[in-house]
């Protein structure tokens, strides 16, 4: 059973174990995860599906997180849509980049409480709603 207005949350990530980690918090609260395995799947996915949030993982191998953030925001089809950077690197100089210079919607360090990726998830589908009517 799909709720139609579910918001759609593509998890980009390398480990399926996190896939399935996200998609138990969130579908709990109603959103419909779809997860992709890399950044090259992820970016199939995101073409199909149109999410409204993408949560993403840094360090990948093939594609990394970056790649894949760069490829959504030149593309006009997916440059409008949020992205959540969730990630194991956890200096302070890879948030200030995540933040400030690439202009993430947020950035989550793993290990992260499932109220930490759920108030992430929120707020900036919050923000978006107001930017976007």
């Amino acid at each position: 059973m799909t709720n139609l207005d579910a918001k759609k949350i593509v998890c980009i990530e390398d480990e399926p174990e996190m896939i399935e980690l996200v998609r138990l918090i969130l579908s709990r609260q109603g959103f419909e995860v779809h997860g992709a395995l890399g950044g090259q799947e992820g970016l199939e996915k995101i073409a199909v599906i149109k999410p409204d949030l993408v949560l993403l993982d840094l360090m990948m191998p093939e594609m990394d997180g970056w790649q894949v953030f760069q490829t959504l925001r030149v593309n006009p089809e997916t440059s409008h849509i949020p992205v959540i950077i969730v990630t194991a690197k956890a200096q302070s100089i890879d948030k200030v980049l995540g933040l400030h210079i690439a202009k993430v919607d947020d950035y989550i360090t793993k290990p992260f409480g499932p109220q930490e990726l759920l108030q992430s998830v929120q707020k900036v589908l919050a923000h978006q709603q107001q930017v976007q009517p």
